[in-house]
């Protein structure tokens, strides 16, 4: 059963050095209590897997400013004037990945898979050190799937046993995320008694999630 802590014990769980995803797309479905936290703790050399590196004062954004990333793998960072420049001066290394590319590797790592062939990529600088697999006469990239030591998400209604409900397109990268990492950290704009969401709109089973945190809307 997941637990409600505080957000300093949930952010307590997060070391120097780990792999972390974060969930939201340009800081909508971010879970910025959480990443403000993070900046404050100052914990470094981090990998961090998201779709964006968001803007230099919303989102993930801020953990590129205090540089704790060490290693970004992300869809785009055009938003972030000093993802662009720490990426240049090679304090920051950068992995940009096509977004159903990424999103299918971190689909594949919550399922439990070793892999996937896709045609995307091809013929660019992505399919640099890649395997490459013939099927049918058609040439593919094999992408590995991608997990994380901890993955931090963004919850609208999340219940006290951590089944989770999204709101629109917060939805996004979280719902896969949150099958993706070996430790689960919610961030509920809501929290409900158990009950209280019909099972129905469930998105996300508490049993992905191993802690839960109040965060109140954004």
């Amino acid at each position: 059963m997941a637990k409600l802590v505080s957000i300093d014990e949930a952010i307590n769980h997060i070391e120097d050095g780990m792999t972390i995803m974060v969930g939201g797309f340009l800081g909508c479905g971010t879970p910025h209590k959480l990443v403000d936290a993070l900046v404050e703790k100052g914990i470094k050399n981090l990998t961090l897997i998201c779709n964006d590196s968001g803007f230099e004062d919303f989102g993930v954004g801020k953990l590129v400013v205090n540089k704790q990333i060490k290693k970004l793998i992300a869809s785009h960072i055009g938003t972030n004037r000093e993802t662009g420049n720490q990426m240049n001066s090679g304090e920051m290394e950068v992995v940009l990945v096509p977004q159903g590319t990424l999103a299918e590797q971190i689909r594949a790592g919550g399922a439990g898979l070793g892999g996937f062939l896709t045609p995307t990529g091809l013929g660019t600088v992505v399919e640099e050190g890649k395997e490459k697999v013939e099927v049918d006469g058609k040439t593919y990239l094999l992408e590995l799937p991608l997990r994380a030591d901890v993955a931090l998400i963004l919850g609208h209604k999340v219940d006290k046993n951590g089944n989770i409900v999204y709101r629109g397109a917060t939805r996004n990268f979280n719902t896969l995320m949150a099958t993706a990492a070996d430790m689960v950290i919610v961030e509920a704009e809501n929290l409900v008694e158990v009950g209280e969401i019909d099972p129905n709109n469930v998105v996300t089973p508490g049993l992905f999630v191993d802690y839960i945190v109040v965060g109140g809307d954004h």
